[in-house]
């Protein structure tokens, strides 16, 4: 970890962190909610060593990359706009690209606004969404999953306090170590639903926590809920891409228990054709992984970076 190097990059008008390790063709990974560039920490090493220049930034709002207050500033093209000046920055015309859970809806973006950037993509929990042309996200959502739906909580400005009640670490260690499949739901009471007496499990450790938790705490939670407040703002923005697909090389892998993997529909999107249809190159070989849930990079480490250098390894 000590040999990971970090650095400030100014992109797209913000300041943004980086942290790297290595030589070569360059992998960028992409953190979700709520994590940071150390979400990918085991990734940094093991690719550096196999050869590549691994880039992991903290996103706009996170760690200790600069976060504008106004929720209108976390668009995707605010955010894929970071992600083109970052890649330039770096000297490079294109990079394979890793991304997980919100880092993986940004990756699916940048794929279809600059494929050209794109070499590959390996895509962790977060498969394809095509844009639906009537179906505004949040109150499609609602509908569909009712208030407490996590997506439709979010958007309520009074969960930064929520939060702020149990604590980020608490609230960050139930999220990072929930194994209950989807859809996720917060109830009014008690919303993260916290155990005191609840163990880390062999994949996080209490430093680890604190890393993340120390982070949240400087930083506040606002830029992560953020990117969720401007889902239906990205819908209105993209109404010139209904019906575009991505195309570019893809890999995807989610664990058997994921959050996202497990909401209804979405087994039969992936397994079913739906996803397929809309992103051409997709390989044939979708990854489960049994019994992993949604932090597949950090839990299932090893088995993962196998996977993305496997596919990687072919272009």
């Amino acid at each position: 970890m000590e040999s990971i190097e970090h650095r400030t990059v100014n992109v797209n008008g913000i300041n943004m962190h980086v942290a790297e390790k290595g030589k070569g063709p360059v992998v960028l990974f992409l953190h979700g909610f709520p994590e940071l560039w150390y979400t990918w920490r085991h990734q940094l090493v093991a690719f550096a060593d196999l050869g590549y220049r691994a880039v992991a930034p903290d996103l706009r709002g996170y760690g200790d990359t600069d976060a504008p207050a106004d929720v209108a500033s976390y668009t995707c093209f605010h955010v894929v706009g970071d992600l083109v000046a970052l890649i330039e920055s770096l000297g490079v015309e294109s990079v394979f690209l890793v991304a997980h859970d919100w880092g993986a809806m940004i990756g699916w973006y940048l794929c279809l606004f600059r494929p050209d950037l794109v070499k590959a993509y390996v895509c962790l929990s977060v498969p394809f969404r095509p844009r639906h042309p009537k179906m505004k996200p949040i109150p499609t959502m609602r509908a569909f999953f009712g208030d407490d739906y996590y997506m439709c909580r979010f958007q309520d400005p009074r969960m930064e306090d929520e939060i702020a009640k149990n604590g980020s670490e608490a609230v960050l260690k139930k999220i990072l170590t929930d194994r209950k499949p989807g859809p996720p739901c917060l109830p009014k009471e008690n919303p993260f639903g916290i155990s005191p007496d609840s163990k880390l499990p062999s994949w996080l450790s209490q430093d680890d926590l604190k890393y993340y938790s120390t982070k949240f705490d400087q930083k506040g939670f606002t830029g992560g809920l953020n990117y969720y407040r401007a889902l239906d703002l990205n819908w209105e923005l993209t109404a010139a891409w209904t019906g575009a697909k991505a195309k570019v090389p893809v890999k995807f892998m989610v664990g058997e228990l994921d959050l996202v993997y497990t909401t209804p529909g979405m087994k039969e999107y992936v397994h079913g054709g739906g996803f397929k249809k809309d992103v051409p190159m997709l390989d044939e070989d979708v990854v489960v992984m049994e019994g992993a849930a949604h932090f597949i990079n950090q839990e299932r480490a090893q088995e993962t970076n196998s996977h993305i250098h496997n596919f990687i390894n072919k272009f």
